[in-house]
């Protein structure tokens, strides 16, 4: 072999090495950005409301029955509620149909809102009855009474009549004890959250009562003005047949048994002129 022809392989060899060496470089930042490219998205997720702990049948859902839960958005199921200020309003009073475990997503088979029909018949115990009573901001608690709240219903009221002492003139006592609420217009609702620009006179609480219980809120409504008394969540059911003494004015204002007492009055008639009255 000659030496040119030796030179010459050697330059074809070189060319070809470097060749090889330039393609492999090449293709070695595509490969990366392969790699880059087929990595696969983290699937979307959203929050929807779920049961914050078990709840039974026959409860009314509050605001921390309630709490969110993070769930792939293809695995949400059909009618489930996204955690937003207003679908969290809507449910909190509504009736748990079905006993929940912590965690169940709250479906609308599965709770009766305010509102629906049926909706009070199916919250009322066997036996009981729903009576509504008209309440203002202060006679309501200023719009902290929630459905499931238990309480005692207040009546007080004052006569004018001048014959009676005027530490008797008022009084107060507890008609009813531990009754349970069911339900509460949707103006106090709003008032409760701070949500209400409006102001109303009066608003309406719905209570579980028995018939005869339903008599007394009946006629304690006409003889005065009623108050409800928010009872403890720990509280013991009240005795069966206690009744609060009354409390009357002159037991919380001494200075009402200071003044002048009425005791018994008498009148005479003297032939057709006006009788006198004499007191003693």
């Amino acid at each position: 072999m000659s030496l040119r022809t030796a030179l010459l392989a050697a330059i074809v060899l070189g060319l070809g090495g470097l060749g090889t060496v330039v393609w492999i470089g090449s293709q070695l930042p595509s490969q990366a950005t392969a790699s880059v490219a087929v990595a696969p998205a983290p699937p979307p997720t959203t929050k929807i409301l779920v049961a914050a702990h078990p709840l039974h049948a026959g409860n009314l859902l509050k605001y921390d029955d309630i709490q969110p839960q993070d769930t792939l958005v293809s695995e949400v199921p059909a009618g489930a509620r996204a955690d937003t200020p207003r679908e969290r309003a809507e449910l909190v009073g509504s009736m748990v149909r079905r006993a929940l475990q912590a965690l169940d997503v709250l479906l609308p088979a599965d709770v009766l809102r305010p509102g629906d029909h049926g909706f009070l018949a199916a919250v009322l115990q066997p036996g009981m009855r729903a009576t509504t009573v008209g309440v203002d901001a202060v006679s309501g608690t200023a719009g902290l009474i929630w459905p499931g709240d238990h309480v005692d219903v207040l009546l007080t009221q004052v006569t004018e009549d001048q014959t009676l002492p005027a530490s008797r003139r008022a009084s107060a006592e507890t008609v009813l004890g531990d009754v349970r609420v069911i339900a509460i217009d949707q103006q106090l609702m709003q008032g409760a959250t701070g949500n209400s620009t409006e102001q109303s006179s009066t608003h309406t609480v719905t209570l579980e009562v028995t018939e005869a219980q339903a008599e007394r809120v009946a006629l304690a409504a006409r003889l005065g003005h009623l108050s409800f008394i928010v009872r403890a969540a720990d509280a013991l059911p009240d005795t069966q047949g206690y009744r609060p003494e009354t409390t009357w004015g002159g037991d919380v204002s001494p200075a009402l048994n200071q003044g002048r007492t009425a005791g018994r009055i008498m009148r005479v008639y003297q032939g057709t002129t006006d009788g006198k009255e004499f007191r003693f």
